[in-house]
């Protein structure tokens, strides 16, 4: 068992000073991990439905196979291990913009670490998703989760990225049969929704629901998975 309280790092970003804490939290008596830029949490290990489920249900709506794929946020690794353990995926780019939390994950002070780190098909690349994405990919999957939602942004600069031609560009950088798949924290967005069907051949807009330890309630996240068709060879 942990000390109940410890501060495994601090440092100064672009956007803040940033923290990785370790606590017990007493209700269930296991340790925590918990990201925070200032004193506002970011993420942490105790409920991680919804990262583990980007990856899930993203992956599982492709058929392509090998699978090259990109994570847009790094955090404590859930979405990257998740994807990881898909046995399709030949090569796993992790793209964060805070050099610490790159840091963590290599000096493994977080939980996940060291099995990204050590893991041959994984990369970390210290950089803006946002950015990276306006140059191109191409890849199989794009699975992101960076923003609270497409509405509630930590950077008013990533609207563009979720309007049409945003969109338009990351279905670009696509493989066919390819997939982007996307967390947000708020309820399913119609107007999002329509401006995916707009570009992709197949949308979703997946509730998951999972238990609160916190609250004792239930706690929901939107998974937006869209799909493109794949190439259907010529006889």
């Amino acid at each position: 068992m942990s000390r109940r309280f410890e501060e495994l790092d601090r440092q100064m970003t672009a956007i803040g000073e940033i923290s990785l804490r370790r606590r017990l939290e007493p209700t269930l008596l296991v340790d925590v991990f918990e990201i925070k830029i200032g004193e506002d949490g970011l993420m942490s290990s105790l409920i991680t439905v919804g990262e583990e489920a980007v990856s899930t249900l993203g992956l599982a709506a492709t058929s392509n196979s090998p699978l090259d794929v990109v994570v847009g946020g790094l955090g404590l690794g859930f979405t990257a291990r998740a994807a990881l353990n898909d046995p399709r995926v030949r090569s796993l780019c992790v793209i964060d913009a805070l050099a610490p939390v790159i840091g963590w994950h290599r000096r493994h002070l977080v939980p996940l670490g060291r099995s990204l780190a050590e893991d041959h098909r994984c990369e970390f690349v210290h950089g803006n998703f946002f950015d990276l994405a306006v140059d191109g990919f191409d890849v199989d999957a794009v699975l992101l989760d960076i923003d609270h939602s497409p509405r509630h942004l930590l950077d008013p600069t990533n609207a563009p990225f979720y309007e049409s031609e945003g969109m338009e560009r990351l279905a670009g950088a696509l493989r066919p049969g390819g997939v982007f798949s996307l967390w947000s924290n708020d309820p399913p967005d119609d107007a999002f929704v329509a401006v995916l069907e707009d570009t992709f051949d197949s949308v979703a807009a997946d509730v998951v629901t999972f238990a609160n330890p916190l609250t004792g309630g239930r706690t929901s996240s939107t998974i937006y998975v869209a799909t493109l068709r794949e190439l259907i060879a010529s006889a």
